[in-house]
């Protein structure tokens, strides 16, 4: 071999050893660039972007044990209080149509006693009157709408009994009604419904009628 070409050889393998490593540490350098702009606001010729708000409709999962046991039991509490005041109005109102279905009663069982020994028409005919409600509106079922009025001019009290007839002349069924302490002046207008089946018809007719 030449002794001259291998002297001659020797720096163009170095030329390009030197290339090689200067390639490396550039590349070493840019990363190393990159490492400090990240972790250095200060140094470096990296941009660093702000940090931007998570999207949380992506976001899954269940809320803490605590946090849902507190919801569920607000919830329940809640169904509970409803429920229970729906069982009081319901209370509340049933109690209210037996109040209303006792005096009634108290009131007719009243009128039937005062109406006893009245000879008929009785003393106030000409203060109470009858009015047929079209069955349509009633449900088929006969009802009379009595119109009372106290035309004196003191407070009074009035006893009324109404016969149900049927096409025979036939009294069927009867009905006492009492309202008590009518101002002077004051009108009242009960009903009387008949307890008889829809046929035969009936007709109403008002036997007597007592101020006391």
């Amino acid at each position: 071999m030449n002794p001259t070409s291998e002297r001659g050889r020797r720096p163009v393998r170095a030329r390009a050893v030197s290339a090689a490593a200067a390639v490396v540490v550039t590349a070493l350098g840019a990363v190393g660039l990159v490492s400090c702009g990240s972790d250095d606001d200060t140094g470096g010729t990296a941009v660093s972007e702000r940090p931007t708000a998570p999207d949380t409709a992506g976001f899954t999962g269940e809320l803490p044990s605590s946090v849902a046991s507190s919801g569920q039991a607000a919830i329940e509490s809640a169904r509970a209080s409803a429920s229970s005041a729906a069982a009081s109005a319901s209370a509340r109102e049933a109690e209210r149509k037996a109040s209303i279905g006792a005096e009634a009663e108290r009131s007719r069982q009243e009128a039937e006693e005062e109406l006893k020994d009245v000879r008929a028409p009785g003393n106030a005919g000409d203060e109470v009157a009858m009015t047929g409600k079209p069955r349509a509106e009633t449900g088929g079922v006969l009802t009379v709408v009595l119109n009372i009025t106290n035309t004196t001019d003191e407070e009074a009290s009035y006893a009324v009994q109404v016969d149900f007839l049927d096409p025979s002349g036939k009294v069927v069924e009867t009905q006492f009604v009492g309202e008590e302490d009518l101002e002077p002046g004051e009108r009242r207008q009960p009903l009387v419904i008949s307890r008889q089946p829809a046929d035969p018809v009936l007709t109403p007719k008002l036997v007597k009628a007592q101020r006391y």
